[in-house]
């Protein structure tokens, strides 16, 4: 099963490529842009886990698994007001 490829960054809901090497994921697939990664210290907000560099989908793949079209926001200050 390929990744979903998330198209937002889930903490700021900035638009995400399928191609950017700038995005990052943990082992459940949340996704997050680098500048929330780097405000995070490179560790999930939601699970604890390491948020690692997302890889890239070739593009001739994408027409046959296409990137996830769902956004998924929930910015990491509302988790710890939970």
């Amino acid at each position: 099963m390929p990744l979903e490829i998330r198209p937002c960054c889930e903490n700021c809901g900035r638009d995400l490529e399928p191609a950017s090497t700038d995005v990052f994921i943990c082992s459940f697939e949340c996704t997050y842009c680098a500048n929330c990664t780097s405000s995070f210290g490179g560790v999930c907000p939601n699970c604890g886990g390491e948020l690692a560099r997302r890889p890239v989908r070739p593009a001739q793949f994408l027409l046959k698994y296409p990137a996830s079209t769902v956004r998924i926001v929930r910015p990491a200050a509302a988790l710890s007001e939970t």
